[in-house]
């Protein structure tokens, strides 16, 4: 969502080094830029161990601590902050393709509480501009694992993931992508990864706005 359809400067990347600096964990902005995509809990994780602080056997406790005070501050910014806004060209994106009799489904690895938060405010959900919705904490494993991508697949009633185009802005998604088997895997520019860092893992396609999504099929 952040960086694909949803316009976010920034402030994903800012409130995991909020939450985590809190706890002791000095982190570079740009190491928590480079783990968009990913799972937060996961994400948080990996920080943690770059960014010294208080080691302990068993982190989970911790780094839910911190989760939580992350989802408090994106609820905030994502309910409120007027620089949030959909990704331009997103939602006339998604009516080109629903045009074509295509289902577009959201998947996130923001948690559903965040994720909720950013369709209730756009509307996206109640107009019908979107048909589906997953977040990371609804399925085993995040990306780059297939679970939300599966999940999305059965409750559409396809059984061939060769009929699915996953986007997104980061290199996990591209790895999502391929190992759910998607028939097209693209990757889009307006987010966390320049198109040099993205072509280093292959995508299918690379594109500079969602204006060319619908031109690709």
């Amino acid at each position: 969502m952040a960086g694909t359809t949803v316009r976010d400067p920034g402030l994903v990347a800012a409130a995991l080094t909020d939450a985590l600096a809190a706890h002791g964990y000095t982190i570079d902005p740009a190491a928590a830029q480079r783990l968009m995509g990913y799972d937060k809990p996961e994400a948080i994780r990996r920080l943690m161990r770059d960014g010294g602080g208080v080691r302990a056997a068993d982190d989970t406790p911790l780094v839910m601590r911190i989760h939580a005070e992350f989802v408090t501050q994106m609820l905030r910014c994502y309910r409120e902050d007027p620089r949030v806004a959909p990704m331009p060209e997103a939602q006339e994106c998604f009516a080109a393709l629903r045009a074509r009799g295509i289902r577009i489904a959201l998947n996130t690895a923001f948690s559903r509480e965040i994720a909720v938060a950013i369709t209730t405010r756009f509307g996206w959900l109640t107009d019908g501009r979107v048909d589906d919705l997953i977040a990371t904490d609804e399925v085993a494993a995040g990306r780059p694992e297939p679970y939300m991508i599966r999940a999305l697949m059965a409750r559409a009633g396809i059984d061939d993931p060769r009929a699915v185009l996953k986007i997104g802005d980061t290199e996990v998604d591209v790895r999502e992508g391929r190992n759910a088997g998607a028939g097209l895997v693209v990757a889009v520019t307006t987010g966390a990864y320049s198109r040099a860092a993205l072509e280093a893992y292959s995508p299918d396609r690379i594109i500079d706005s969602l204006r060319e999504l619908p031109e690709l099929l």
